[in-house]
C-alpha cells in the first residue's frame, strides 16, 4: 500500500510562484490608493515603490512567533510616501483583508489554517492603522507648529502694521496662509482675510453680518464663552480652543482657533485678533478611524469594543435602570462555512447582520457581532423584562426565513441566551458570561430557541460551559479519558453482524461520561478534533484487526468512523489513514469513514480529491445523515461514496401500522436510485421489528438501531437484543 504522489510545490521564479503573488498584490494595492495620492511618481513607480512594503506584509503574517508590531511602520512608510488621504487609509485596510491572504497566505515556510489567517490579518490591519495614524498625527504637529511660528509672526506683524502703517499691515492679512479676522471689543467684525471667507464658504457678508458672539455652536466647549468674555474685558491675554461653526452653507467647520487681545499706544484694549487653521478633514478623519476600530468591518455593526462600552454604560446607570441582553450563536454555521466557503460563509453573516439590526429599532436597543457566527442584542430601560423576551422573539422569526445564497436556500437556526436584570448588581464579563452559558443549554436542548438565565439553573450549566470543557480537552486526550463504544450494523438480509460504527465518549472526571453532542463541536472549534480523530481511528482500526482475528468463521466485520468537516479538509487525511491501516494490518476493505452530506454541500474537486484516492485504494466512503443537507440527488455522480446512510427521519413513519405511505415511497425511490449507482444503502434509527422489516422488504442493505442494540463495549458486538425499543 502506498501513499499517492502529491504534486510539487510552484518556485518562485514560476508564474504563481510567491514572487508572482507578491507582485500582483502590489499592483492590486497600488491601483487602489494611487488616485489619492499626492506624489510625482507615476503609478507604476509607485507600485515598485509599495512592493517591499508588500514583503514587509506578507513576512509579518507568517511570522513566528506573529508580531504585528512592524505593521505599524509600513502605516508611517504610507503617510511618508504622501499617502496622507483618508481614502488611502481605507482602500489599504480593504486591500489587506481581501488580498493579503488569498496573495500571500501560502508563501510562508508552514502554511497557517484560514482562522489564523484571518486573526493575523486583523491585527496586522488593526496594527497598521494605529501607525498610520501615530505618523499623521506627528507629520500634523509638525505643520501645526510650523503654523503656529507663522501665526505668532503674523500676529506680531498685525500689531507693529496697526501702529506703524496700513500698508505693511494689509501685506500681512492678505497673504496669510490661515484665516485671520479682527473684530471690535462689541464683537463687530471689521476685517476678515480671503483665506477666512474661503473657510466659511466663499461669502464676505456671510461673515461680516454676524458678530463674534452669535458664532454659536452646540458643540462649543463650556469654556470657550468664558474665555471670550475674559479677553475683551482685558483680564486675558489670548486663549486657544477647538471650535466648530457653520458655514454659509449649513456644512461645519472645524477649527484650531486662537484669540488674542490687541492693545493700543497706551495698553488699552482695542481690537481682538483670531487665527484660524482648518482641521475639519482631520477630524473626520479620526472620526472615521473610531468607527473603523468599534465596528466590525464585514457587517458593519458595532464590534465586542463598542458593545461593551454600551454593556457597562447600561450596567453602571442610577439605580432603578435595568437591562435585558440576548447572546446568539448560530446553529450549524461551521457546516455551511466549511462545504460552501468562508465568502458564501461572510455573506451568510452579512444577511444575518441586516436582519438582526431590524430587530433592534427601537432607543436603547443595539445590535452588535462579538465574532465568527456570535451575535449581542442589548436593551435597557424600565421594562426589560418583557422587552427583552420580545426580542429574542423577533430574532428567532427573522432568522426562520430561508436565507437564498448562490441558488440553495439555507435556513439558519439560532440558541439565544437571555439574561435580564437591574443595573449595578453584575459587571459586564459576569453579564456576559451568565448569557454565554444559558446559550449553551440552549443549544443543548436542540438549538433554534432561547434560554433564560435561571440563578438556580445556572450552577449546574457553569460545570459543562463550553470554556470549562474546551480547557479540558488538551488534557482528556493525554490521560486517555476518551473511549469507544460500538453499534453493530446488521445486514437486512440475514440478520447477521455486519461491523460496528465506533462512537466516542469522553469519562469527564467532575460530569461523567459525555456523549459526542457535547465535546466534538468544542473540539472542531479549537482544532482539537484531528488529534483526536486520528485517536479514534488508530483504536477503531485496531479493534477490527482484533475481531477479524477471533472470529474468523464470521466473516470480516468491517468498522466505520465519522470523519469530521476540519478532518475531512486536514492535509495530511491520506498519508495519516494509510499509516493507521499500513501499522494495524487492516485491510483497507475493511474500513469505512462516513462523512456528513452538509460537510460536502458545494465540494469542490480540491475537497474530494482525500477521499477519491482512499477509495481508490479500496477503503469505502459513507454518506452520512442523507437527506438532511442541501445536496440533490445529482450530485451523487460525482462523490466518491460507496454507502449512503439514510437518516432516522425517513424512517419514523415505518413504526407505526400500517406504515406511512409517503416514506416507503421516498425510502423505495431512494434505494432504487442508490442500487443503480451501485450504491449501498444503510438505515440509522431502526428502533422495532416492524421497521426492519419494512426496510427488508424496500431493499436495504444494513441497518443499526435500538431494535438491535445501543452503543457498548467491543465484546458485546454479536449481542442483539432484537426487540422494541418504543
Amino acid at each position: 500500500m502506498s501513499i499517492p504522489a502529491q504534486s510539487s510545490g510552484v518556485p518562485d521564479t514560476e508564474p504563481d510562484g510567491p514572487e508572482d503573488r507578491l507582485r500582483r498584490f502590489a499592483t492590486i494595492w497600488s491601483r487602489a490608493i494611487f488616485p489619492s495620492t499626492a506624489t510625482s511618481l507615476t503609478r507604476t513607480e509607485f507600485e515598485q515603490h509599495l512592493l517591499p512594503l508588500a514583503r514587509d506584509l506578507s513576512d509579518i503574517l507568517h511570522a513566528r512567533p506573529f508580531d504585528a508590531a512592524p505593521a505599524g511602520e509600513v502605516g508611517a512608510a504610507l503617510v511618508s510616501a504622501h499617502c496622507t488621504d483618508p481614502d488611502a487609509l481605507s482602500s489599504t485596510l480593504g486591500v489587506i483583508d481581501s488580498y493579503l491572504v488569498l496573495y500571500c497566505g501560502s508563501n510562508g515556510v508552514t502554511a497557517l489554517s484560514t482562522e489564523d489567517s484571518r486573526a493575523r490579518c486583523a491585527r496586522i490591519q488593526h496594527t497598521l492603522a494605529g501607525g498610520f495614524t501615530q505618523a499623521l498625527r506627528e507629520r500634523t504637529l509638525v505643520e501645526q507648529e510650523a503654523i503656529a511660528r507663522s501665526a505668532l509672526t503674523a500676529r506680531t506683524d498685525a500689531e507693529h502694521a496697526l501702529h506703524a502703517t496700513e500698508a505693511r499691515f494689509r501685506a500681512v492679512f492678505k497673504d496669510a496662509a490661515i484665516g485671520i479676522g479682527i473684530a471690535d471689543l462689541d464683537g463687530n467684525v471689521l476685517e476678515v482675510n480671503d483665506t477666512l471667507t474661503r473657510m466659511f464658504g466663499g461669502l464676505d457678508h456671510h461673515v461680516r453680518s454676524h458678530k463674534v458672539n452669535e458664532w454659536v455652536h452646540p458643540e462649543d466647549s463650556p469654556h470657550v464663552w468664558k474665555y471670550y468674555d475674559e479677553l475683551v474685558r482685558g483680564e486675558r491675554e489670548h486663549y486657544r480652543v477647538e471650535k466648530p461653526y457653520y458655514r454659509n452653507d449649513g456644512t461645519v467647520l472645524w477649527t484650531n482657533l486662537t484669540v488674542s487681545l490687541l492693545r493700543d499706544a497706551e495698553g488699552e484694549p482695542q481690537y481682538q485678533l483670531a487665527l484660524m487653521e482648518d482641521t475639519t478633514e482631520r477630524r473626520l478623519l479620526n472620526l472615521r478611524l473610531r468607527y473603523e476600530a468599534t465596528h466590525d468591518a464585514l457587517t458593519g455593526l458595532p464590534n465586542r469594543t463598542l458593545f461593551f462600552e454600551r454593556l457597562e454604560k447600561a450596567l453602571s446607570a442610577e439605580d432603578g435602570s435595568r437591562f435585558g441582553l440576548c447572546y446568539l450563536d448560530l446553529d450549524g454555521f461551521k457546516a455551511i462555512n466549511d462545504s460552501l466557503g468562508h465568502a458564501s460563509g461572510d455573506r451568510l453573516l452579512v444577511e444575518v447582520a441586516d436582519r438582526l439590526q431590524s430587530c433592534a429599532t427601537a432607543p436603547g436597543e443595539m445590535v452588535a457581532r462579538l465574532g465568527g457566527d456570535e451575535f449581542v442584542a442589548l436593551t435597557t430601560g424600565p421594562g426589560t423584562e418583557t422587552e427583552v423576551v420580545e426580542l429574542a422573539c423577533r430574532i428567532l422569526g427573522v432568522l426562520g426565513t430561508p436565507i437564498r445564497l448562490d441558488g440553495r436556500e439555507l435556513t439558519v437556526r439560532g440558541s439565544i441566551g437571555v439574561v435580564e436584570g437591574p443595573a449595578r448588581e453584575r459587571n459586564a464579563a459576569e453579564v456576559l458570561r451568565s448569557a454565554d452559558i444559558t446559550m449553551y443549554r440552549a443549544k443543548s436542548a436542540g438549538g433554534n430557541r432561547f434560554e433564560l438565565a435561571d440563578a438556580d439553573a445556572e450552577a449546574d450549566a457553569r460545570a459543562i460551559t463550553r470554556h470549562g470543557l474546551t480547557t479540558a480537552l488538551p488534557a482528556a486526550l493525554e490521560r486517555g479519558e476518551f473511549f469507544i463504544e460500538y453499534q453493530p450494523l446488521v445486514h437486512l438480509g440475514d440478520g447477521t453482524v455486519h461491523g460496528a460504527e465506533a462512537l466516542v465518549r469522553w469519562c469527564h472526571p467532575q460530569h461523567g461520561v459525555l456523549g459526542p453532542d457535547r465535546f466534538i463541536p468544542l473540539a472542531e472549534h479549537t482544532g482539537l478534533i484531528v488529534p483526536l480523530g486520528r485517536w479514534v481511528l488508530e483504536e477503531s482500526v485496531r479493534q477490527a484487526n482484533f475481531w477479524q482475528r477471533r472470529h474468523t468463521d464470521g466473516g470480516p466485520l468491517r468498522i466505520n468512523v465519522n470523519l469530521s468537516p476540519t478532518q475531512l479538509h486536514h492535509p495530511r487525511l491520506v498519508a495519516e489513514t494509510v499509516d493507521v491501516l499500513e501499522r494495524s494490518g487492516l485491510e483497507p476493505g475493511a474500513l469505512c469513514l462516513e462523512v456528513t452530506e452538509s460537510a460536502l454541500i458545494g465540494a469542490d474537486d480540491d475537497l474530494l480529491k482525500p477521499l477519491r484516492q482512499l477509495a481508490e485504494m479500496g477503503v469505502d466512503i459513507a454518506l452520512d445523515d442523507f437527506g438532511t443537507g442541501y445536496s440533490n440527488l445529482a450530485n451523487l455522480r460525482r462523490l466518491p461514496v460507496s454507502v449512503l446512510k439514510l437518516d432516522r427521519s425517513f424512517t419514523m413513519g415505518m413504526q407505526q401500522h400500517p406504515a406511512d405511505p409517503v416514506d416507503l415511497k421516498i425510502v423505495e425511490g431512494i434505494v432504487s436510485l442508490a442500487h443503480s449507482l451501485d450504491l449501498a444503502v444503510t438505515v440509522e434509527g431502526v428502533e422495532t421489528g416492524a421497521q426492519a422489516e419494512q426496510l427488508r422488504k424496500l431493499g436495504c442493505d444494513t441497518a443499526q438501531g435500538w431494535y438491535y442494540a445501543r452503543p457498548g463495549a467491543p465484546d458485546r458486538i454479536h449481542s442483539l437484543l432484537l426487540a422494541d425499543a418504543v
